[in-house]
């Protein structure tokens, strides 16, 4: 039985269609997924069942019936939730505030002690229901001390919270260690089993071979393929996405260089609590190296990145460049690109252009050539293959692979002589990561030192010369790739001796 059925949804913004006469079925109790390039549609159909954006046409069908989703306040009444990849909670609340905001209630007393009375039902309730699930959250922690892992239980206990039967998931792993992952597999299954339909959108194609059922695959805003798990394989879903044939496997030319970069000697620095975030940390990048840095999240990687990158004050040590390169130039990509890579309500050609902007040939005689700015902006549109209609379009209008490419595009246009890249394929489709890595190696083999940071253990693995893994703000241990083993950087990441 079809739990949710699309039929000849389209949906255009001025010239431009991002979903294209699109069907598809759903069956309920399933999991089903839907993959994609950044850009091919997802997010937009996905936005369509939720309420967010209206469709130009097209039908969709709620259990066999006919519904017309006006509103997110419809599809909620209607059963449907979306947890999105960048989740939707207030850090200064608590687990139970974050699930009830915005939920009536029939409680109408202005007595302050019924209200307390009612907040202290409404934590036994969301514990109730946690337990129910296996969820195993504390309803009074506040949110904005919880680990990532768990803040997503509470986004996933909020739409149960609101008797949501179709689950919609957008990258739901991007943001998780394997263990927190491995616990986010274990509990969507049991959602299933339980009867819930659930729509898991995501980049990770063994994660989808591992959990779903079924497979929808988007193209430029049409369906090219609908299919089964376990009639397909990792590498058919990519090319199928992509629409081109693609190899996994990155290709690392040997590079031998003794020029020191970067060296980093002795140095602490704090986080924003004012907490030792990187402690007494000593190592050095040579020029066509990549070293990777592994770790779960929130082991001093961005106090790390921040202060190299000149972002984060240095409580002690040093970061020095080698004499011959004391104008060094470093290019810097950041964790989260809407937040610190760019300004989103600046369009494709100003960002491409806001570390040069002051300089020629961008700026003359305190004037900015507009026209310069903007041929400057398509010839990276087509070198970086960014997809946007136009360099007036706004970066708040393009997927996040996209706009990813804009900060790569303008972190490499200077020809760095050290880049950092934080989580630099964070959220990215198979076709976006394997263009970033590219890009990478390229600066690689042209001489450039990088730090590679990244929670993607096997990511990590594959780009990297040496590795390391931070642990408490120092590294455990700074191995050659080619003499480790996943098991052994996996103990290391836990906190665990190898030795």
């Amino acid at each position: 039985m079809s739990y949710l059925r699309l039929e000849n949804i389209t949906k255009s913004f001025g010239e431009f269609t991002a979903n294209d006469n699109i069907s598809l079925t759903i069956e309920a109790g399933s999991i089903h997924a839907i993959l994609g390039e950044n850009g091919a549609g997802k997010s937009t159909l996905m936005n369509i069942i939720g309420g967010v954006v209206k469709p130009s046409s097209g039908k969709i069908y709620l259990q066999d019936r006919l519904v017309n989703i006006k509103s997110s306040k419809a599809a909620i009444e209607l059963g449907i939730g979306m947890i999105h990849q960048h989740f939707m909670l207030v850090p200064q609340l608590t687990v139970t505030e974050n699930i009830i905001l915005g939920v009536r209630s029939n409680h109408r007393s202005s007595n302050r002690n019924h209200l307390r009375l009612n907040l202290t039902q409404k934590q036994q309730e969301i514990a109730a229901l946690s337990q129910a699930y296996n969820l195993d959250i504390n309803p009074q922690a506040k949110v904005g001390n919880l680990p990532i892992g768990i803040q997503q239980r509470v986004e996933i206990l909020k739409v149960l919270y609101r008797q949501a039967n179709l689950l919609i998931l957008d990258e739901p792993t991007a943001v998780l260690t394997p263990t927190e992952v491995d616990s986010l597999i274990h509990i969507l299954k049991q959602l299933a089993a339980t009867g819930n339909t659930i729509i898991f959108i995501s980049h990770k194609l063994e994660e989808v071979i591992n959990l779903c059922d079924t497979v929808t695959i988007l193209r430029r805003g049409k369906v090219v393929a609908n299919t089964t798990t376990k009639e397909t394989t990792s590498k058919q879903l990519a090319e199928l996405m992509v629409g081109r044939e693609l190899s996994l496997q990155l290709k690392k030319p040997a590079v031998s260089s003794q020029e020191v970069v970067l060296s980093v000697q002795n140095l602490q620095v704090e986080d924003q609590k004012g907490i030792i975030a990187v402690n007494n940390l000593s190592f050095n990048i040579k020029a066509g190296e990549i070293l990777g840095v592994a770790g779960v999240d929130g082991n001093g990687q961005r106090e790390l990145a921040d202060a190299i990158c000149g972002l984060a004050k240095i409580k002690s040590g040093t970061i020095n460049p080698t004499p011959q390169l004391k104008q060094i130039r470093i290019g810097y990509i950041p964790e989260d690109r809407q937040k610190m890579g760019l300004v989103m309500q600046f369009n494709v050609a100003q960002n491409l252009i806001l570390k040069t902007f002051y300089r020629l040939p961008f700026c003359r005689n305190f004037l900015l050539q507009k026209q310069l700015i903007n041929n400057h902006a398509n010839s990276k549109l087509t070198e970086y293959d960014i997809r946007a209609t136009s360099p007036k379009v706004k970066a708040t209008q393009l997927s996040g692979g996209n706009q990813q490419k804009i900060v790569l595009a303008r972190e490499l246009d200077q020809e760095p002589s050290l880049i950092v890249a934080m989580q630099p394929t964070r959220g990215l489709d198979i076709g976006a990561i394997a263009s970033v890595q590219q890009r990478l190696l390229a600066q690689r083999q042209r001489g450039a030192a990088i730090l590679y940071i990244s929670t993607e253990l096997e990511e990590v693995i594959a780009m990297s010369d040496r590795i390391a893994v931070m642990y408490e703000g120092q590294f455990l241990g700074v191995m050659n790739v080619d003499e480790t083993t996943i098991e052994e950087i996996g103990l290391l990441m836990g906190g665990f001796s190898i030795q």
